[in-house]
């Protein structure tokens, strides 16, 4: 799946689908699927078969009775310079995609991936993925009123693929034709060979009025007002400081099952801080409504405040299913010496995870071990058989220990220096050529010292980042930690303008077609995508070929770990850590199902309770 934006919610089919469900039939669940080529769903799942059925009336992690009202105000770190989300001109405004602009189809938060009609009432999709017709909804408005119509649809795949966001403009060519076969039905006809995910990635296609945006410069929008279809409108925006929504109680789709329960504040806040200390101090006076804690430190000592003492604030740890994705140190190969596996070898063993983790952040975090640790899907322990059938040849770029033992990073028992460590470190780098000289390693195809900069674009990595130039410094490498502001970092990003950054790559439990976004050589050129490190692989190309196409369950599993292992083996990141639950504080009066979804803390599901609601 992709998970770079946010869906949209769903929608019922009030008793027009015959009960048709047609999806992949990947965990080999083809005896549950009609056996015919094509007829109505008001669903598709990447693999097996929808959880909920066609007459549903709401999702099962929400209160589908909450009541309506109150103010949510939060607090993003940064800045903004645009209204408009799906462009790579800019920084966007917080919540504008998710609150403003709806897609055709939404998924479901406690289902790997599988997407329920919104804007398309229902969809016809052939067994082999070839095609998919989106029947709109006849009761689908934007907000200025007019009808969503086939049309508007055809316009807005024409402007994203040409004038979107990176992953956008690649994904969306793969449409070979896009044709209208009545006032609100549109047929998209997929390019070979037939990537299976096609049709629910066109299915979170944001979905924007023709009339609106034919004669603007979607490039250059600015802060022109949007306009979408979604449960909020733009009330009111301080160009980099503060955007602010206000629900439409003219929404079309206020009814829908998949919407019940969800979207309940009246009026949602986003205000800026220039950090995540000032945001703090803001949720401590109450002027921020809710907080998702990323400082483990912060969490461990920083609550005993007077709010959080006297009741008018609570927090709890909140369990989650989803993969912890990938949080590192990416090594940029488009620049010395990062094309050099043994640099990038040492650089990982120069990193001292139990030290940083009982030194900074109270021993709060776990070390990832893979791209899809805290999930099944992660390649731990020995290669199985399925996936040496996979990797064929290719099975030899992974070291023999990763294949006995899955890869295992380095560890330091919690020692102020990782001496055996740094000392294979030391080794690999002199056997590369990368010798010391006067106490300087000097890179031997430029004979210059090897002087890096670690990029930041969040102030409070900084800590981490000097500990890690320490470790570094003992190699006789210098790291130079540049925090730069939001704007400077994207553009830096779009351009691969970096030796290191700290980023992570989010995984899904239904990794697909967002790998090619990552990992893939086509990617590792293409501005805008997060090919950070630059990995260019023909082993790894093909394993994501095969993670697309696949439908069987259990060689998508096999094809999923072996894709991890090809990742880890390149060792393009250094692997830091992560939590398995989200650590959540929130003001006295906010209220919250008493289910959370697989994928973990849902904040659209919350309501403020009526009593204090206006408070």
């Amino acid at each position: 799946m992709v998970p770079d934006r946010p869906a949209a919610p769903g929608v019922r089919l009030n008793g027009f689908v015959t009960g048709l469900v047609l999806v992949a039939t990947a965990m080999g669940l083809a005896s549950e699927v009609a056996a015919k080529e094509s007829g109505p769903s008001h669903a598709i799942a990447m693999h097996g078969v929808p959880k909920y059925p066609a007459d549903f009336d709401h999702l099962d992690y929400v209160n589908p009775d909450a009541p309506k009202g109150g103010v949510l105000r939060l607090a993003p770190v940064g800045t903004f310079d645009t209204l408009n989300p799906y462009s790579l001109a800019g920084v966007p405004a917080a919540g504008v995609s998710g609150h403003v602009f709806e897609s055709l189809l939404t998924r479901s938060k406690d289902e790997p991936f599988t997407l329920y009609g919104l804007l398309a009432e229902w969809i016809e999709v052939p067994e082999d993925r070839s095609w998919i017709i989106f029947h709109l909804n006849p009761k689908a408005r934007f907000q200025n009123g007019a009808p969503v119509t086939a049309e508007d649809v055809v316009f807005s795949w024409t402007l994203l693929k040409e004038k979107g966001l990176a992953n956008q403009r690649g994904f969306y060519r793969r449409v070979e034709a896009v044709d209208i076969v009545g006032p609100k039905a549109v047929r998209m006809r997929f390019a070979k060979p037939i990537d299976r995910e096609m049709p629910l990635i066109m299915g979170l296609m944001a979905v924007l009025p023709k009339a609106v945006y034919r004669d603007l410069d979607f490039e250059r929008l600015g802060m022109t007002q949007p306009v979408g279809s979604g449960p909020y409108r733009l009330a009111s925006v301080d160009p980099g400081r503060s955007v602010h929504f206000v629900r439409d109680p003219n929404y079309w789709g206020r009814d829908l099952p998949v919407r019940r329960g969800r979207d309940n504040f009246d009026r949602i806040h986003y205000d800026y801080y220039r950090d995540s200390n000032a945001a703090f101090e803001a949720f401590k006076t109450g002027a921020v409504s809710v907080r998702l804690e990323p400082d483990p430190s912060r969490w461990a000592v920083g609550y005993d405040f007077p709010a959080m003492r006297e009741g008018g604030t609570a927090r709890a740890e909140i369990n989650h299913g989803r993969p912890s994705g990938m949080r590192g140190i990416a090594m940029n190969t488009r620049r010395a010496p990062f094309p050099s596996r043994a640099v990038r070898e040492a650089m990982i063993l120069a990193f001292d995870f139990e030290w940083v983790n009982r030194t900074l952040f109270h021993g709060a975090y776990r070390r990832t071990r893979s791209f899809l640790d805290n999930s099944d899907l992660a390649a731990t322990g020995p290669v199985s058989q399925a996936e040496k059938d996979l990797l064929g040849g290719d099975l030899a770029l992974v070291p023999t220990e990763d294949q006995i033992n899955g890869y295992q990073p380095p560890s330091s028992m919690g020692s102020k220096r990782n001496r055996a460590s740094l000392r294979r470190a030391q080794a690999l780098l002199t056997e590369a050529g990368f010798q010391v000289v006067d106490g300087e390693r000097i890179d031997p195809n430029t004979n210059q010292p090897m002087v890096l900069e670690l990029l930041l674009g969040n102030p409070g990595d900084e800590r981490l980042a000097l500990s890690y130039a320490e470790s570094l410094s003992v190699l006789g490498i210098t790291l130079r930690a540049r925090t730069v502001d939001a704007a400077q970092y994207q553009r830096r990003l779009l351009d691969f303008d970096f030796d290191m950054i700290i980023h992570r790559w989010p995984m899904s439990l239904s990794p697909g077609n967002e790998q090619e976004h990552f990992w893939s050589s086509a990617a590792a050129d293409r501005p805008g995508s997060r090919n950070y490190p630059g990995v260019r692989s023909p082993a790894i190309d093909r394993i994501i070929a095969e993670v697309t196409k696949t439908r069987e369950r259990p060689r998508f599993e096999a094809a999923v770990r072996a894709l991890d292992r090809l990742l880890l083996s390149g060792r393009y990141i250094v692997p830091l850590f992560h939590l398995t639950a989200d650590r959540v504080a929130w003001r006295k009066g906010m209220r919250r199902p008493a289910k959370t979804p697989l994928y973990g803390f849902s904040l659209d599901t919350w309501w403020w309770d009526p009593s204090l609601a206006t408070r």
